[in-house]
């Protein structure tokens, strides 16, 4: 077998999309030679169009390319407003308390944009990019994974080595099947259908940025602004509404717009786009899943490759870049020599990507768990007392079992749900908190708890990381040391890009 010297790459990426970019150009950043896979032609459509402020504020300023988007001129998000839960007025949140804040915004993007912008930027770093070139295999000696196999634009097949390959192709990615089982979400087991308007409605500002998500009886519709004009909507369903969709789409996207009066109050006078891109209707199933490994020897997976949430709260494009910060990490130590293993570096991405993931998925819960309809089949499914995922014990276990509560594992499927029972109630009384007359702060009532659940404890634990990430961001260096999240006792490097051993005068470990 060839020396690691000898190899052809040092990274080989699958994926050009930004879990694949960001992860390609944080390691190409670092002096290391990088091959990425692209089975497309950018630009190409893509759906999660709204960001969260972590990626623009964090991740896309560690790129560089933050001017760059701001050129673009899309819309600023400065949160997201909700017709959810018992209140009929609609409620919005915001990212921060302060409307000055550097960190307290984010942008609705035009995916076909912001990707190209992520890719162009990894080619600028030295990233060997290579569009319509699609991996078929990977190359495996013994247990370890050692490159792929990939067919380029004309058809002909070729291979490439690497000391590391690592797969972000989203969820039609079928190499995730090397690392374990993909494991589906019984809880959230959704359909959504979506397409693109011209001149609806906008929110009054300073909101007129934001997404508004709107509940109904058969599910939620979500409604972002792209541009001054185009409208990205969508609505989001249950899988038996599936045969609805099939039998046209058109005529179901109409009949469920007709359900949600404040849908079709900002859509008239608008006009559905029927050329172009943005043309056509699209229907994808968002069924949330997680992997049952990350990683194996030579080999990872990042954003949907590895895992899939519901997406009311905007977390995909978040979920993709961080996973890639996560996998760069530990790429570019295990590259720089044996200072700490390979099986630390990668435990730790997966574990802090596994977290997050698994607070997200509780935020979910919580958010679906709130009263809209109690009476419709699709929010009945969805209720905590009622739901059948107390028996999903497996999935439970993935995505909840590294999150900041109750470390190690949550235990039993059921255990999981009952001590959650209250859980919509907490989220009801963090919207009345939002909604007072005399604030218009975010914050959820940090203060509030139900039976089982600690609001506070909670809201500390999912916003610990992506505070980490912008004061990365914005101060460098000269940021404050961080605390490690596991007895492992890695943090990352001064310049974000590597793992390295928390100073034994730091505080200990949050787990």
């Amino acid at each position: 077998m060839e020396t690691a010297s000898a190899r052809d790459f040092d990274l080989i990426v699958l994926g050009g999309g930004p879990g694949g970019a960001t992860l390609a150009a944080f390691t190409a950043m670092q002096g290391h030679r990088v091959l990425l896979l692209e089975r497309e032609k950018f630009p190409r459509h893509q759906i999660g169009e709204s960001l969260l402020p972590a990626t623009v504020h964090g991740i896309c300023r560690l790129l560089g390319i933050n001017d760059e988007l701001e050129r673009q001129n899309f819309p600023v998000k400065r949160g997201g407003t909700f017709r959810w839960g018992k209140k009929t007025a609609p409620w919005t949140f915001t990212f921060s308390n302060s409307p000055n804040s550097p960190t307290g915004t984010a942008y609705q993007v035009e995916r076909m944009k912001f990707d190209t912008i992520l890719l162009n930027n990894a080619r600028s770093r030295g990233v060997d990019v290579r569009e319509q070139h699609m991996a078929t295999r990977l190359l495996c000696d013994k247990n370890r994974v050692v490159g792929v196999a990939y067919t380029n634009s004309g058809g002909g097949e070729l291979t490439a080595t690497a000391r590391y390959v690592v797969d972000a192709g989203g969820n039609r990615s079928c190499f995730h099947k090397y690392c374990g089982e993909r494991v589906f979400s019984r809880f959230f087991q959704n359909v959504a259908l979506y397409c693109y308007y011209e001149n609806g409605k906008r929110l009054p500002p300073p909101d007129s940025g934001n997404v508004l998500s709107v509940a109904f009886k058969d599910g939620w519709f979500w409604y972002i602004p792209l541009s001054a004009t185009l409208t990205s909507v969508g609505v989001v369903v249950s899988r038996e509404a599936a045969e609805t969709i099939q039998s046209g789409p058109e005529q179901a996207m109409l009949g469920f717009i007709d359900q949600a009066p404040l849908i079709k109050e900002y859509l008239l006078g608008a006009t559905r786009v029927k050329s172009g891109p943005y043309g056509e209707y699209r229907v994808r199933k968002d069924y949330s899943y997680c992997n049952t490994r990350f990683w194996k020897s030579g080999f990872a997976l990042i954003g949907d490759a590895a895992c899939f949430i519901d997406p009311v709260f905007s977390s995909g494009v978040h979920l993709s870049t961080y996973s890639a910060l996560l996998a760069a990490r530990s790429v570019n130590t295990c590259l720089q020599g044996e200072v700490i293993s390979e099986e630390a570096c990668f435990e730790e991405f997966e574990r802090r990507y596994r977290r997050e993931f698994g607070n997200f998925y509780q935020f979910l819960v919580g958010f679906y768990d709130m009263q809209v309809d109690e009476e419709s089949y699709f929010w009945r499914a969805r209720k905590i007392v009622a739901t059948d995922e107390r028996e999903n014990v497996a999935f439970v276990r993935l995505v909840a079992g590294l999150s900041a509560l109750d470390e190690p594992i949550f235990g039993e499927g059921q255990e999981f749900f009952e001590s959650r029972i209250g859980f919509g109630e907490w989220f009801e009384r963090a919207v009345q908190s939002v909604t007072e007359p005399k604030t218009r702060s975010g914050s959820l009532d940090r203060n509030s708890s139900s039976a089982g659940f600690d609001g506070a404890r909670f809201m500390e634990g999912f916003a610990s990381e992506i505070r980490q990430i912008q004061l990365q961001a914005l101060f460098g260096k000269d940021r404050g040391p961080e605390r490690p999240l596991f007895t492992s006792n890695l943090v990352p490097s001064p310049d974000g890009l590597h793992w390295t051993v928390a100073s034994k005068k730091k505080a200990a470990p949050l787990s």
